[in-house]
């Protein structure tokens, strides 16, 4: 058995006990991640239900001031030209989603860029997921990643950011970073900002997306005026506003975050972005296809995405079964996982697609995404029109224009700064399910389609590698003096 299994188990125990006084859900939940794999699998659909009930509970209370107060500094640090410390919620590889792979990214491009990036994940990761087996240093793809596991955590959130404040300023005194990295959500940016009082560290501030208008979408019913909207709202424009500077995904992204009070020069963009390898030529996606069932005269729709409500995969169902009734030969491929995944799948059987028509293949390892995309013959991402969706750009569909697909997307303005139409795709108004199939049929079948996908590819080998990305921060940090 591990050494570290034992103060592991004591973590999680304090984390479980902390959790059932205020929020037995998430307590339940963590008790079942502890469970040995065999027993997890086995009660698999109870943790499903329990991860979807502690989504749409919300976030717990957030406390009243923004301020997390700056932890003893036990010495003057002297720091390192160019070291930078990633403060985040979670990382790979306990995590796989868009959040965790865009901190390797960055972090990997950074290091070729001449940087010397740091991760340190929030205090209690992985052991709060279920992972006993977690060593406080691990290095992934060259970059290290620090964890934060203290035998307890004491009792509300207040108490816990001052404690991974504390814990992290040990971190910042032995490596002496040059500038703190901080992104969402705001309780990794008010942890920087406890450390910048600390140390007189700069702080940059990385605006992944607006989390309090995701948990809208999760929470049905709930509006912008619930309490808990508000906090986390202000909250999150509290770390924006005291940052050195903010960088952030996109336009739409920016201008909601100068409308909160933030100087429009401090604001970067720093986009979702893709490696150079992702601009190589597809592998042959015959053998996939033939694995999975289709055709080789078959069309093929799909998308690789969290299945969550407000990705809208239930329109691109519906918009399936009016192209199978027009007598387009389609076939819809949905990669990934996620809270409406079950649901999804019913509906595909109501709505006739179980025979084969709509293929649900679940999470797959992000080196094999590009197998996916060879499948496919347009990508597809029919978002709702929330709030989130409007200004949030996703990195989904920046690697499948890579990989050198047109993309059919919502008409939103995030989306617009991506999909070009009449050059890269089309964007579609609405959510009708004929819309969309007008759409697709019209992509499906146009002898511009392969004109489309090249230059989709060329877009974004133009403007968004990762390489540019660290380019950007890199310039950042040199104008806060930190190189």
């Amino acid at each position: 058995m591990s050494c570290y299994i034992p103060r592991a188990l004591s973590l999680a125990a304090s984390v479980a006990w902390g959790e059932l006084r205020h929020d037995p859900v998430r307590a339940a939940l963590l008790g079942v991640r502890l469970l040995p794999p065999p027993v997890r699998r086995r009660v698999r659909p109870l943790e499903r239900r329990l991860a979807g009930r502690a989504r749409t509970a919300g976030p717990t209370a957030a406390p009243s001031g923004g301020r997390v107060p700056a932890p003893p500094a036990a010495c003057t640090v002297r720091p390192v030209p160019g070291r930078v410390l990633h403060l985040v919620t979670n990382g790979l590889p306990f995590k796989h989603a868009g959040y965790t792979v865009r901190t390797q990214k960055i972090a990997e491009a950074q290091r070729a860029a001449g940087l010397d990036p740091h991760v340190v994940t929030r205090i209690g990761f992985p052991v709060a997921q279920g992972v006993l087996d977690a060593r406080p240093l691990q290095t992934v793809g060259g970059v290290p990643q620090h964890r934060l596991l203290p035998t307890w955590l004491p009792y509300g959130q207040a108490a816990v950011l001052a404690r991974n404040a504390e814990l992290a300023g040990r971190l910042v005194e032995r490596l002496r970073p040059a500038v703190l990295h901080a992104a969402t959500d705001h309780g990794n940016g008010r942890v920087a900002l406890a450390l910048r009082e600390a140390y007189g560290l700069p702080v940059v501030y990385e605006v992944r997306g607006f989390l309090e208008d995701t948990w809208l979408t999760q929470a049905p019913g709930r509006t912008c005026d619930d309490p808990t909207y508000r906090a986390r709202r202000d909250l999150e424009t509290h770390c924006m506003r005291e940052a050195d500077v903010v960088l952030t995904l996109g336009a739409a992204m920016k201008a909601e975050i100068v409308a909160r009070g933030v100087p429009e020069e401090r604001v970067l963009i720093v986009p979702n972005a893709v490696d150079e390898e992702f601009l190589a030529p597809l592998p042959d996606g015959a053998p996939l296809r033939a694995r999975l069932g289709i055709a080789p005269d078959d069309l093929v729709v799909g998308t690789v995405s969290s299945l969550t409500p407000h990705e809208g995969i239930g329109t691109l169902l519906h918009a399936g079964v009016e192209l199978r009734r027009r007598g387009v030969p389609l076939r819809l491929l949905i990669v990934g996982d996620g809270p409406e995944r079950a649901a999804l799948q019913r509906l595909a059987g109501r709505l006739g697609l179980a025979d084969g028509t709509a293929l649900f293949t679940g999470r797959v390892p992000h080196a094999r995404v590009r197998d996916f995309h060879a499948v496919l013959d347009v990508f597809a991402v029919p978002r709702t029109d929330e709030r989130v969706c409007r200004l949030v750009t996703p990195l989904k569909p920046v690697e499948a224009m890579a990989s050198g697909l047109p993309v059919a997307a919502s008409d939103l303005p995030a989306l617009r700064e991506l999909v070009k139409p009449g050059a890269t795709g089309r964007l579609i108004s609405g959510g009708s399910p004929q819309t969309w199939a007008e759409a697709i049929e019209f992509i499906l079948y146009s002898e511009k389609r392969p004109e489309w996908g090249a230059a989709a590819r060329e877009i974004v080998a133009r403007d968004r590698t990762w390489t540019r990305v660290a380019s950007t921060t890199r310039e950042a940090y040199r104008a806060l003096g930190c190189l």
